[in-house]
């Protein structure tokens, strides 16, 4: 899944995949299971929710149709 990722103080969204998002979480939180926390991210983006992480918020990337 590719997810988009934005830090609190950032105004645009940028793309990343899974490995960057459990880089990312191992970064803010490096005492959480980072895998545990990305199963949770990815839930709860599917059903189009931004999930905010520290200073760090996720989102689902859709890609626009043509």
């Amino acid at each position: 899944m590719k997810f988009l990722t934005q830090f609190y103080y950032e105004k645009t969204w940028s793309q990343v995949d899974e490995k960057e998002v459990l880089r990312l979480i191992s970064d803010e939180f490096p005492e959480v299971p980072a895998k545990d926390t990305l199963v949770y991210v990815e839930s709860e983006c599917k059903k189009g929710k931004t999930v905010s992480i520290g200073e760090c918020r996720f989102k689902a990337f859709e890609q626009e149709e043509k």
